[in-house]
C-alpha cells in the first residue's frame, strides 16, 4: 500500500492529511509550523510515504529542503494548479486544502515548482540586501545634500 501526504502550510500551523492508494483518509492532524514537528508526525505514522505535497509559498523551500534531508520526497506544487484543482471544493479550510493537496499528489495532477539550491538562495539574499543598502545610502546622501 502506498501513502501520500498533503500539507497546507500557514505561518503558525500546518494541516496534514495522509491518504492511501484508494484515496481514503488515513490520518489528519493540525500541528505547529516547524519541520521537526512534521517529521515527528510522519515518523509516528510509521509507514513509508511515497510523496508529500505542499503548495509553493514563502516557507515552502525551507520546509521541502528539511523534509528531503530527513529522507522524504517533498514536492512543491505550482499555486495556480492547486487553486484550479481545489476550486470545486465547497468549503475552503486548511483541513480541506490539505485533503485536496493529498489527493492531487496521489493522482499526479500537479506541476512541480523548481526549488533553487541553498547556495542560489543565499546569493540572492546577499544581492537583495546589497541593493537595499545602496538605496538607503543614496537616500541618506540626498537627505544631507538637501539641507
Amino acid at each position: 500500500m502506498e501513502y501520500f501526504a498533503g500539507l497546507d502550510v500557514s505561518l503558525d500551523t500546518i494541516s496534514i492529511c495522509i491518504v492511501n492508494n484508494d484515496g481514503d483518509i488515513v490520518m489528519e492532524k493540525k500541528i505547529g509550523a516547524e519541520p521537526t514537528t512534521i517529521i515527528a508526525v510522519l515518523k509516528y505514522f510509521g509507514r513509508p510515504i511515497k510523496r508529500i505535497g505542499l503548495e509553493a509559498g514563502s516557507t515552502s523551500s525551507w520546509l521541502s529542503s528539511e523534509l528531503c534531508s530527513a529522507g522524504y520526497t517533498a514536492i512543491c506544487l505550482e499555486c495556480r494548479h492547486v487553486k484550479a484543482g481545489l476550486g470545486a471544493m465547497r468549503n475552503k479550510t486548511d483541513r480541506n486544502d490539505a485533503r485536496g493537496i493529498a489527493q492531487l499528489v496521489r493522482l499526479g495532477w500537479f506541476r512541480q515548482v523548481h526549488m533553487k539550491s541553498a547556495e542560489a538562495q543565499r546569493i540572492r539574499m546577499l544581492l537583495v540586501n546589497r541593493q537595499q543598502l545602496l538605496t538607503k545610502a543614496l537616500d541618506l546622501e540626498n537627505s544631507v545634500r538637501a539641507r
